[in-house]
């Protein structure tokens, strides 16, 4: 029974969040769902200090399906990911519940230092596609990496981030990641930047512009009283 419901569950899940199945005996091609199934029992027999055989099983799933997940990572309930090749899980991730994930993305550490090494993410994260989070520190809850993205340092819970470095774009995100699963409708602060400059050089030349029409209407008036005054000291000659 609790395989079945089990599968039932990842059907919901892939039909929820993938507009591209049209019918639920595709979740059984799904990269995604066969490489959770890999996991799930890796993760047992890792957690039952059985090593080999979880790196064994886990790597017969990374061969199958380009998704690459350590069976001693933690991942929650709903878990989804979209297309997924070349997506890499560490060893000391854990991932809360209704997390998606995009091809590409790598969940990895920064060295070999000991201990927790990789990222946590908390529940109703998107991470999209590319994108690196790299290092021991947690991805707050309802956030959104922007593709190509490179984080390394936390991020508060109902954020958008963006960028490499990447940094935090927008607070406060509505509605849920999971519900929209917009990759590309993300806040660009860099052509932010270049408009306000673009703005800035405008008015600036703008002043400049009035500045030069000013100084020439001065040396227009100075010509002519120059002229008077020439004009007035030949009569009195």
């Amino acid at each position: 029974m609790g395989i079945i419901r089990n599968i039932k569950e990842e059907i919901r899940i892939v039909r929820e969040r993938d507009p591209a199945i049209h019918s639920s005996m595709e979740v059984f091609l799904y990269p995604s769902f066969k490489v959770m199934l890999h996991y799930r029992l890796a993760h047992r027999l890792y957690e039952g200090g059985h090593y080999f055989w979880a790196r064994y099983i886990s790597q017969r799933g990374a061969r199958k399906t380009g998704i690459e997940i350590h069976p001693g990572a933690r991942i929650g309930r709903g878990f989804f990911i979209d297309h997924g090749n070349g997506v890499i899980i560490g060893e000391t991730t854990i991932i809360g519940n209704n997390v998606t994930l995009y091809q590409g993305v790598t969940l990895g550490g920064t060295g070999k230092e000991q201990g927790k090494r990789h990222p946590t993410i908390e529940d109703n994260v998107m991470i999209s596609a590319g994108a690196k989070v790299l290092g021991s520190f947690t991805i707050g809850e309802n956030s959104k990496i922007g593709a190509g993205s490179v984080v390394l340092s936390p991020v508060p819970p109902n954020s958008t981030v963006v960028g490499v470095p990447g940094r935090v774009v927008r607070r406060d995100n509505q509605p849920l990641p999971r519900e929209t699963m917009d990759q590309v409708h993300l806040p660009d602060p860099v052509r932010e930047d270049i408009a306000n400059l673009q703005k800035e050089n405008s008015a600036l030349i703008n002043r400049v512009l009035e500045l030069e029409k000013r100084c020439k209407e001065l040396e227009k008036i100075s010509r002519i009283k120059t002229a008077e005054q020439r004009g007035k000291q030949s009569e009195n000659l």
